[in-house]
């Protein structure tokens, strides 16, 4: 609620003075600076003087309002003269120096209210300090014309002086805001002259880097070339060497002695390992070259375990360590995978297992996590120093001071060998205690698990419709199909498209899943596509995401490409 600190009447020129003397005062009262009281009383003189000459009298009221925030309000009622239009002038002027200006009212009496917003520390003039207030107020005398004009007088020279001064110091800010910026541009040329020095190493250092990564894929290309030439060139001298020394050992052979014959097959056990070797070299530059594919068949655990337990077995009893083979656990009884290659790394992480291993044991254990098929290959060795863990994984690399031979390619191939599975290879180990090496892949989950909502089922033929269809079933809440790749597209653009696309064999790829206006990015897409396309992909439209060879054709081997697709789509889906 406002609270009223000064009323009077004005009626006359001598009124208008008064009413800027009151207002100057009331102004300097509730704590505004000098500039604020100038412009107060101002604006009462501007405003007064047009509504006393428009209607003779003005009732004045000075208030203090302090909500929302504190304010000066200053209400001018008056009674307006029927057909004679009051000038807005002052209303004009005084909009200009007060923070509000505006006029409300009926016909017959009207109300212009004028505003000053206040300082904060304002709102300590209240109780005994606002009744001080009242009683000085209505005590002001009014002022002679003579005496207001030296008072505005006053004011003006202060005004002036003030300008004066604000001049001098916006001068003074001009001539350093003047020597800031030729200080700035001077920063910015020079900083301008680094930057262009810089760019032209940045180009330097692009062009070195450039050539130097020509230079690291040439070498390469040249060291894959020469690991295929020189394996393809070692395979033919070992295979015969193997050969001959079988045939020396064959009972039909003539007989040999004793030393004879332990000679023969020490000949014969160095060149199986040696064509190891060479096979090894051979993945792995196919492997860097990226054409390390797998022949994924679906594979029995327990079957695979036992023909390994039986081929590891014989080096482990010349080692003196046992060699335990644990049943898989249940969950763990099958997957889909390349047998050769899931053979040939657990062989590789059993055998080291061995060969760094005095007593004790090397254990391969097979678990089912919630996101992983695990093998895990733990023995009671020597251990690996935390420092050398890691680089156990690169190529030709061998611990210090451990068990001398080897080539130090183990570890490396049977990593590599994990990543074309799908997979990965990682060891955990402690110095004196054992190491344990865990490959893990993906585990094989049936149609059913997937739980696929929408399947859109496309082929050229209602019979190669029909066996997809069919080994869906109802692992799918809902079966679509498409008989061109118009249909496939018209499905996928719908409101409602598949989360998952099979294309058999007698529709185009590239039509009905190529760019532009491909299917959703988050629609995984399977193509069922003959021997010979399903080995080389390079001609697949890049929306595919995993390739069954026809003759493979199974729900077990649907069920994998299904998931891989899932798999690979998720990875690439932002």
């Amino acid at each position: 609620m406002a609270e009223e600190l000064l009323r009077l009447g004005v009626g006359d020129d001598e009124g208008v003075f008064a009413l800027r003397q009151a207002g100057r005062h009331v102004a300097a009262a509730v704590r505004l600076d000098f500039q604020d009281q100038v412009r107060v009383a101002t604006a009462l003189s501007e405003i007064g003087r047009e509504l006393v000459a428009h209607c003779g009298k003005v009732a004045v009221a000075f208030r203090v309002d302090r909500r929302p925030a504190p304010r000066l309000l200053i209400d001018m009622e008056y009674a307006p003269v029927p057909g004679a239009p009051r000038s807005k002038e002052g209303d004009t002027a005084a909009a200009r120096l007060m923070d509000l200006v505006e006029e409300t009212g009926t016909q017959a009496r009207r109300t212009v209210r004028l505003a000053k917003n206040l300082p904060a520390d304002a709102t300590a003039v209240t109780g005994a300090t606002l009744t001080d207030l009242r009683a000085r107020l209505g005590r002001l005398q009014p002022a002679t014309a003579l005496e207001e004009l030296r008072t505005q007088n006053a004011e003006l020279l202060r005004t002036l002086e003030d300008v004066r001064r604000q001049s001098e110091e916006l001068r003074a800010l001009n001539t350093e805001l003047e020597e800031t910026n030729q200080g700035v541009m001077a920063l910015y040329n020079e900083l301008s002259t680094e930057l262009e020095e810089t760019n032209r190493g940045v180009v330097a250092l692009y062009a070195e880097l450039e050539e130097k990564s020509d230079q690291l894929r040439e070498a390469g290309e040249a060291k894959n070339r020469f690991w295929a030439n020189i394996s393809h060139e070692l395979r033919t001298p070992v295979n015969g060497v193997i050969g001959l020394a079988r045939l020396l050992l064959d009972p039909a052979a003539e007989p040999l002695t004793e030393e004879q014959r332990h000679q023969v097959s020490l000949i014969a056990g160095a060149s199986e390992t040696l064509l190891s070797l060479v096979n090894e070299l051979l993945d792995m530059a196919k492997a860097e070259q990226g054409r390390l594919a797998p022949r994924r068949t679906f594979v029995e655990v327990p079957s695979m375990l036992r023909q390994l337990a039986d081929l590891m077995t014989p080096m482990a009893e010349q080692s003196g360590v046992r060699l335990r083979v644990e049943p898989a656990e249940a969950g763990a009884l099958s997957l889909v995978t390349d047998e050769v290659m899931l053979t040939r790394v657990l062989r590789n992480l059993v055998a080291n297992g061995l060969k760094f291993t005095d007593e004790g044991e090397v254990r391969l254990t097979t678990r089912r996590t919630p996101g992983h098929l695990e093998f895990l290959v733990t023995d009671t060795g020597i251990g690996i120093p935390p420092g050398e863990q890691e680089r156990v994984f690169e190529e030709f690399y061998q611990v210090p001071g451990g068990k001398p031979g080897g080539t130090g390619l183990g570890l490396t191939y049977s990593r590599r060998l994990a990543q074309a599975l799908g997979g990965d290879l990682t060891l955990e180990s402690e110095v004196g205690a054992g190491t344990t090496v865990t490959l893990r892949l993906p585990p094989y989950q049936g149609l059913a698990e997937l739980g696929l909502a929408h399947v859109l089922v496309a082929d050229g033929h209602e019979a190669g419709r029909r066996v997809l269809r069919d080994m869906i079933g109802d692992a799918a809440e809902r079966v679509s199909e498409a008989g061109d790749p118009g249909s496939v597209r018209d499905l996928a653009a719908s409101g409602e498209p598949p989360e998952l696309i099979l294309l058999g064999p007698d529709i185009s790829a590239a039509g009905a899943v190529g760019e532009p206006g491909g299917p959703p990015p988050g629609t995984a897409v399977v193509l069922i596509a003959p021997s010979d396309a399903a080995a080389s992909d390079g001609a697949l439209p890049e929306r595919v995401d995993a390739v069954l060879d026809q003759a493979q054709l199974a729900p077990v081997m649907l069920a994998d490409a299904v998931a891989r697709a899932r798999a690979g789509r998720t990875a690439r889906t932002p």
